[in-house]
């Protein structure tokens, strides 16, 4: 029989179920943050991980917040009004059809290359990171097609989130974050990685535990939980855009269902994973040092199926 601990490279897993839980499992194993080695770590409830891409799914989090403060523009607005230092991007046509809800949806329809491995500098992702700025190299990328049309991974996108966030609030978004999500929820142990401009990365930079991120999931659950407006939330979760494995996308999260059940999901490179299954009042956080696996998404859903999933069958919610 299978063991939590047989599974390639699980660093942590917490199960809830309408605030018990179902399950808590931590690791050992090798473990790195943004590709610089961290050696071998016996992880545990207070140990923090990178949850790469998972970062984006609590930016837009974040992006509700601010906007029920009029602190950033409404999705519909456009996108490049936000950027006056660029008026040169602003006065193509095709560019100034950019909106919020474009970047919300990874839908811009400029060039965006993800599919390489996070420590090549022809990532996009990397190269925004190394850029001088990295806000004009996301909005000049050259056009494929009219915004709005398809779903296309970018890390970028969330980038121009953080942006909006940190211009409109005034303060930086490790700090916004800690004010109006984090410390609301009890979470005190965080990390937010900044890239070599000093901007901290809202696609991928920051690192918690489990736990916490259970408690985001909660959060969720709970249409915002008075933190985050219900109304947000349930936009951020409206389906909007096919992916490109079946599932569908909404603003920064991802909507597909599991076994049957209907799964939000946020997620990030290595095998972090995010999973709430509202109708079974279910939140699972599981984070892995699998990172740029070409098979790194079977150990969370394993964590899923495998263990929680069973544990929880013909046990309804309360």
């Amino acid at each position: 029989m299978t063991t939590l601990d047989a599974l390639e490279g699980l660093h942590g897993a917490v199960a809830v179920r309408d605030g018990s839980i179902v399950l808590e499992h931590y690791g050992s194993g090798p473990d790195s943050t943004w590709g610089q080695p961290l050696g071998v770590i016996d992880f545990g409830p207070g140990t923090l991980h990178d949850i790469r891409s998972m970062t984006k799914s609590i930016t837009a989090l974040l992006y509700g917040i601010a906007l029920a403060e009029r602190r950033v523009p409404d999705p519909s607005e456009p996108l490049l009004r936000y950027f006056p230092r660029y008026p040169d991007l602003a006065a193509e046509p095709e560019r100034a059809r950019l909106t919020v809800e474009h970047a919300l949806t990874m839908s811009l329809g400029l060039q965006w290359r993800e599919d390489l491995p996070y420590t090549s500098p022809d990532n996009a992702e990397i190269a925004m990171e190394l850029a001088p700025d990295r806000y004009r190299y996301v909005l000049s990328r050259p056009v494929l097609e009219p915004p709005g049309t398809r779903w296309s991974y970018c890390g970028g996108a969330t980038a121009l989130l953080g942006a909006l966030i940190a211009d409109g609030t005034g303060v930086a978004l490790p700090e916004y974050a800690r004010a109006k999500l984090f410390d609301p929820l009890g979470i005190d142990a965080f990390e937010w990685i900044a890239g070599p401009d000093g901007v901290p990365s809202a696609a991928s930079g920051l690192r918690l535990t489990p736990r916490s991120l259970v408690r985001l999931g909660e959060l969720v659950l709970a249409e915002g939980a008075g933190i985050v407006p219900a109304a947000w939330v349930r936009a951020m979760l409206e389906p909007r855009l096919p992916n490109s494995w079946g599932g569908e996308y909404g603003y920064q999260w991802y909507i597909e269902p599991v076994d049957g059940h209907r799964m939000w999901a946020a997620m990030g490179n290595g095998g972090q994973r995010l999973f709430i299954l509202p109708e079974l009042r279910l939140v699972v956080a599981v984070t892995a040092g699998n990172y740029d696996g070409d098979e790194q998404w079977k150990t969370p859903l394993a964590v899923l199926r495998q263990f929680v999933l069973p544990a929880v069958a013909g046990s309804p919610p309360a």
